[in-house]
Order: structure tokens, then C-alpha cells, then sequence
């Protein structure tokens, strides 16, 4: 795939606009530098509630795009995202699976039918105030992470095809966060000092296992310790992360030691929560793993089976973990160099050679060849998957 010429002034460049000091700084970035810019508001979640705060959000988009004196449209694609993404999120969570929704939002939404509506508007490019970097070539275009590492967003934009990318601008990859929200209150945005967003993506923050109650009916089960002992009772399996150790409301018990119970597994065929309490159990643990409905960015495939250094990130703010694969025909068999913590099922795998982001997809199962026998099964996906 050739690579795109870089933007003239002359090119409209449409800014994904959030309310946010990240894109409003994208924005002026683009401004600053000469191009025909405008913006575009998304309010994709139609539930109103107190927890939504698409409305404040359009106003701080609207009062920045005035301040630059630049249009703003808006737009909802919330029958898209049910049907793309909120679907497949309570799938997942229904299955036993922790899903990631922030990657299919960007696969499907916000570059994907976002993206041809910003060319119905006339983009010739489209920007974003994610933190990552492309790097233009003749073969095509290269993903890498950002300049900023603690801010780095190439984990969430693995699964964009190398198309979308081609037309995309992220003006933040070569910033740190404080200059670019320096840069905000020297323009004198609004929203230079805004709180970044956490949350689902699009839905907010939201006390979640309220919301996942609302859409998903949760049925109690018995939660065990490794030996299969009953130590308590779970809410819900789909309301548990694997490694997690808040919230698990597991008094102290006799015999046991005074130290804290982290979730190791969970076993949906009899609704069973699997606790232990060794940071370094085996049932933690994990030295290999299958990725399916993976996605290769351009000739990624090819670059990741050439000899060199090869690491994958199995969770966002993770570093790079140094792995091998092996490509089989609808599955990536990863194998680590050492065992790692909390490797989660419906989470992605993203592979990556130094800085460039080859692509990823979505872990199936998990392995521990250090585990006993019987722990095996433990380790094995919940369920059998439905491609995203």
C-alpha cells in the first residue's frame, strides 16, 4: 500500500473533538499549522443518567472550537455502537471473558463509520488526540508507540486497518503529556486543566458492577481456594478480573494464612470463583497463550516472525514482555520467556518489534506448564468465543 502525502493547508482535516484537553490541543496543533481545520463531536451512549456527561463534554468541544474559531459538527452513531460494540461487551462478560471495548470502539467506530462520515463532510484527513505515532512509508504506514511511553495508546489502535490509518493524523505522538496541556493554557483553552476520562468507552464512569447488573442477570456461586475448599460466596463471575484482590469479601477463615486472596480462575461451567492467596500461584501464572482473530498491520505478520526481539503486551500500561510465536492457521500460539501475571481471557495481545505495533488479537486460553495437572483446566478459556 503506497503511503498518503503529508497534509497541505489546503487539505481539511477533520478533528475527532471529545470535550477534552487532548483533541482540543490536536485541534489547535492543526490550526497552528495551517491547515483547514474542523471538528467533530460523537455522543454514541443514549442513555441519560447522572453518570453521562456527554452534554458537559459537547460544551467544552464547542467553546474550544470557538475559541479557534473553527466549525463543529455532531453526530451519534449509538445504534453503531450497541450493535458493534456494547453487544459484544456483555457477550464476553456473559461467557466468563474481560473484554476490552476501547479497541473494537476504535476498530469500528471512531475509525470506521466515524471515519467515512468525516469524509462525507469532505476530510481529506481525519485527527485524533491519541498518543501514538505513524511513520509514513512507500510500503504503507507503520503504527508506533508514542514519544510519551506513560501515555502511549498504540495498544487501543492495533486492530485500526492499516487503511484508516493511512488518512489519520495523531498530532500528539511526539508530546508529553504536560507540554501538551502546557500548550492548552498558553492558547488559553477551557479545558486545559480537565480531568482526563476514564471509564468505558463512551459510557463513562459509572459504579460498573451496578451497570453490568442492568444488563447482564448475575446468579451468586460459590467461590474456592485452589484445593476446592468453599471459602465464600461470589456476586456475579462477570463482575471479577483475574488478579484481582479488592472487593472479593472474603472474611478470614481458620487455617487459613492473614495475607490477602487474589482471583486465579473462574469456572463458568459450575459458576465457581477460584481464589489463592500466593501472589505467585501457579493458577496466577501463565508461560503461554493463544491469540485468535488477530490482526496484522500492513507486512506486520511477515516482521513478526523474522528473528529479533519480539514482545507482547497482554494489558494496557503493561511493558513489553519477550515472547515467541508460532503462527498456525486461525491461531498465534504465543510462548513468554518468563511466566506472567493475570493473562485474561476476551483482554488482547498486542506484538510489537521496539517501537512499532505489529498488530494483535484477542486471548483464547491460557497455559502453565510449571502448573499441576490438575490445575490445567483451570487455565483454559471460559468458553469458545464468537469473533468480535
Amino acid at each position: 500500500m503506497p503511503s498518503r502525502p503529508a497534509p497541505t493547508g489546503a487539505d481539511t482535516v477533520i478533528v475527532g473533538m471529545s470535550g477534552g484537553v487532548d483533541s482540543a490541543v490536536a485541534a489547535l496543533i492543526l490550526k497552528e499549522a495551517g491547515h483547514a481545520v474542523e471538528g467533530l463531536f460523537m455522543a454514541n451512549w443514549d442513555d441519560e443518567d447522572a453518570y453521562c456527561t456527554a452534554a458537559a463534554d459537547f460544551q467544552d468541544a464547542r467553546r474550544t472550537c470557538d475559541l479557534l474559531e473553527i466549525p463543529l459538527h455532531r453526530v451519534s452513531f449509538a445504534a453503531e455502537y450497541r450493535e458493534r460494540v456494547f453487544a459484544h461487551f456483555l457477550r464476553e462478560y456473559a461467557a466468563g471473558r474481560t473484554p476490552n471495548p476501547d479497541v473494537l470502539c476504535n476498530r469500528e467506530i471512531k475509525f470506521g463509520v466515524c471515519l467515512d462520515y468525516m469524509q462525507r463532510l469532505g476530510a481529506a484527513w481525519i485527527a485524533t488526540g491519541h498518543y501514538a505515532r505513524l511513520h509514513r512509508t512507500a510500503h504503507g504506514v507503520q503504527l508506533l508507540k508514542a514519544a510519551d511511553l506513560t501515555k502511549d495508546q498504540s495498544y487501543f489502535l492495533h486492530q485500526v486497518p492499516a487503511t484508516a490509518l493511512a488518512k489519520t493524523l495523531f498530532p500528539l505522538g511526539e508530546l508529553r503529556k504536560e507540554e501538551v496541556r502546557r500548550r492548552a493554557h498558553a492558547a488559553g483553552l477551557p479545558v486545559f486543566d480537565k480531568p482526563d476520562s476514564t471509564g468505558i468507552c463512551f459510557v463513562g464512569e459509572r459504579p460498573f458492577e451496578a451497570f453490568l447488573a442492568g444488563h447482564l442477570s448475575q446468579e451468586p456461586g460459590p467461590i474456592e481456594d485452589d484445593a476446592g475448599c468453599v471459602i465464600g460466596t461470589h456476586r456475579g463471575l462477570a463482575v471479577y478480573t483475574l488478579g484481582q484482590r479488592s472487593g472479593l469479601r472474603i472474611g478470614g477463615r481458620a487455617g487459613a494464612a492473614a495475607a490477602p486472596w487474589f482471583v486465579a480462575a473462574k469456572d463458568p461451567a459450575r459458576n465457581a470463583l477460584i481464589v489463592v492467596q500466593d501472589p505467585g500461584h501457579p493458577l496466577l501464572l501463565s508461560d503461554s497463550f493463544d491469540v485468535e482473530d488477530t490482526h496484522w498491520l500492513g507486512s506486520a505478520c511477515e516482521a513478526a516472525t523474522r528473528a529479533g526481539a519480539l514482545g507482547v503486551k497482554t494489558r494496557y500500561r503493561q511493558g513489553d514482555l519477550p515472547c515467541e510465536i508460532d503462527l498456525q492457521s486461525d491461531t498465534v500460539r504465543v510462548t513468554l520467556a518468563a511466566p506472567a501475571r493475570s493473562v485474561t481471557p476476551g483482554q488482547y495481545a498486542v506484538f510489537y518489534r521496539g517501537q512499532e505495533c505489529l498488530g494483535g488479537g484477542v486471548i483464547a486460553r491460557r497455559r502453565n506448564s510449571r502448573a499441576p495437572q490438575q490445575d490445567a483446566p483451570r487455565l483454559a478459556a471460559p468458553a469458545a468465543r464468537e469473533p468480535a
